[in-house]
């Protein structure tokens, strides 16, 4: 299932570098398809001005609130409209967030609330989507409540432009002098402790210190902070050169179309991230959120997140 560009957009046009000359490609990516409201008033939408790409739904009205640590988001349009076929009740009814899990964690320590630009609300999550060990972190803290529910896993990738005009060819090509980088930044970003995790299995202390140390500081590594959307974006207008990201991320680019590739790492250097959610402590609709944790591990819902590249979790038997 791919999602292409959003209502009215078109592709844009390249220069011979594959950097984008206009600003087509700027989120959201899905057609309108991640707003789950029925009834959406006025629709005042400029994609490089007035968007709320990562905040999804009526926040005021929602009878299911999700906090989803965002290297999926764009598998959960599908995802809540199977979860509504399922269950209609909730139909319109379902908000959800997809920023990343730390930031969300902050929000959640804020009982709530966030501010994005000069609007500011509060949503209570019912349900906490992150990778595995930032879950158990919250519960840890009393922020969730056991038990921690894992339902998918995922690889790490390097995503490049179309036709890979770097010719990079491995992790260890990312330490090359001049190569701008998008690199998830580590003060909240959790998919930064696998990549360094995988480049330190490439090439050791060396490569985690140029790429997050050296090239930081001469500028030639920009840390994101909404990695899902911003490397992919950076590429494609020519900001960036190469990023690390999930593989998922990489299919879903591939699949809508846009000027993305990726270059495989090694299963000797790769980690695998392992996809968990909890319920909130003080969840405002319990009962929708227990529906959500065990509709995530569902087949139906499995065989979207196949589509992208996901894997379902298997308990290792030892």
């Amino acid at each position: 299932m791919a999602f292409g560009l959003a209502h009215g957009q078109s592709m844009p046009t390249h220069d011979t570098s594959g950097a984008v000359k206009n600003e087509a490609l700027s989120p959201p990516w899905q057609h309108g398809a991640n707003n789950d409201r029925t009834e959406r008033g006025l629709d005042f939408t400029e994609p490089d001005a007035d968007n709320l790409a990562d905040f999804h739904g009526d926040p005021f009205h929602a009878a299911l609130s999700l906090y989803v640590g965002g290297n999926y988001f764009f598998a959960m349009a599908p995802l809540v409209k199977m979860f509504e076929t399922r269950y209609p009740q909730y139909k319109g009814r379902v908000y959800w967030e997809t920023i990343p899990p730390g930031l969300l964690a902050k929000q959640m320590e804020a009982d709530g609330t966030i501010t994005v630009g000069n609007m500011t609300w509060t949503a209570k999550p019912d349900v906490y989507l992150a990778g595995l060990k930032a879950v158990q972190k919250e519960i840890q803290a009393g922020r969730l409540t056991a038990p921690a529910v894992p339902y998918v896993t995922n690889t790490l990738t390097i995503m490049v432009a179309k036709g890979n005009p770097e010719h990079i060819a491995g992790l260890a090509d990312l330490a090359r002098p001049g190569l701008r980088l998008a690199m998830p930044n580590p003060a909240f970003e959790g998919v930064a402790r696998q990549i360094k995790a995988s480049l330190e299995h490439a090439g050791g202390s060396a490569l985690v210190n140029t790429v997050y140390g050296a090239k930081v500081a001469d500028g030639s590594t920009l840390l994101t902070h909404i990695h899902h959307r911003q490397t992919p974006l950076w590429i494609m207008s020519g900001k960036v050169q190469a990023g690390m990201t999930w593989q998922s991320e990489a299919v879903f680019q591939e699949q809508a179309g846009h000027p993305i590739e990726d270059v495989s790492i090694p299963a000797q250097d790769n980690v695998t991230a392992i996809y968990a959610g909890a319920l909130a402590a003080h969840a405002p609709h319990p009962e929708a959120a227990k529906q959500w944790l065990a509709f995530i591990r569902s087949p139906a819902a499995l065989a979207i997140f196949e589509q992208y590249g996901f894997h379902a979790y298997r308990a290792n038997p030892g």
